[in-house]
């Protein structure tokens, strides 16, 4: 049970703090974490595919695979947030969006918050915005997805859980058909 945290740095939308946490035998300890903004994103499936952006992760300096996601605004609703991410990310309009997955993918580390909805269907829009150097938008063939997790090209938490449950749900629709 935590009894109190006390801030340590804050920038960027991002708190380091610390916990003083009483453990179940009583005892008292203090553990550091990361407070993190809300955030949404979308699993866009359309024909067969899943749009994916291959995008470059600046601290470790990594390239992957991963759905739209990002901050959810003050004052917005989640499945507005996710539908603004994909545009503004991918240039594709997502179709109505259906609540998938709440994921907490960072568990002890980080409250991270990310709220997962799906879109059966997507239109071009205007071109993502920001640098396109640092990412693209590609439909990908869903029996692709599970190698590319294989192939650690999917790295994300957030991605591979969204997908892998997608995916655990349109076999299990195909199961009952």
């Amino acid at each position: 049970m935590r009894r109190s945290e006390r801030l340590l740095y804050a920038a960027n939308g991002v708190d380091l703090r610390v916990a003083d946490v009483t453990t179940t035998d009583g005892g008292h300890v203090e553990r550091p974490f990361i407070r993190t903004h809300r955030a949404a994103g979308a699993v866009v499936f359309h024909g067969g595919s899943v749009l994916l952006l291959w995008r470059h992760q600046l601290i470790t300096d990594t390239w992957g695979w991963e759905i739209p996601l990002g901050e959810i605004g003050p004052g917005e609703e989640p499945e507005a947030a996710a539908a603004r991410h994909v545009e503004e990310q991918t240039g594709w309009r997502p179709g109505p969006l259906l609540p998938l997955i709440r994921i907490r993918p960072a568990g002890d580390v980080a409250d991270c918050d990310h709220l997962i909805f799906v879109a059966h269907e997507a239109s071009p829009c205007a071109a993502p915005a920001g640098d396109e150097e640092d990412r693209r938008a590609e439909w990908m063939p869903m029996p692709r997805v599970q190698p590319l997790i294989d192939e650690q090209a999917i790295t994300s938490a957030t991605t591979s859980a969204a997908l892998l449950h997608f995916l655990a749900d349109l076999l299990q629709a195909r199961a009952s058909h």
